[in-house]
């Protein structure tokens, strides 16, 4: 779950600059959080449960992004929304 957390954290930032009729920055993330979730998936299976609880962290930190993606589309600023 520290990995999780500590994911989520970087996501966060990165996308901490992104504009809201563009977020690149959240895009990026969300697309190299997606192709993580594609790597754990085909790795082996023999990881002591890791790979496991991993790509359950990674699934999460997706949601998390989209969800404030979503929050930020849904909460902007008038000046924002003329974007």
């Amino acid at each position: 779950m520290k990995f999780a957390h500590q994911l989520l954290a970087i996501v966060a930032l990165a996308g901490a600059s992104a504009s809201f009729a563009a977020q690149p920055h959240m895009e990026e993330a969300l697309n190299h959080l997606q192709k993580a979730r594609n790597a754990l998936e085909q790795a082996s299976s023999d990881k002591g449960g890791n790979r496991v609880t991993a790509i359950k962290s990674v699934e999460q930190a997706i949601s998390d992004v989209k969800a404030g993606i979503a929050y930020d589309k849904a909460n902007a600023s008038p000046e924002e929304k003329k974007k």
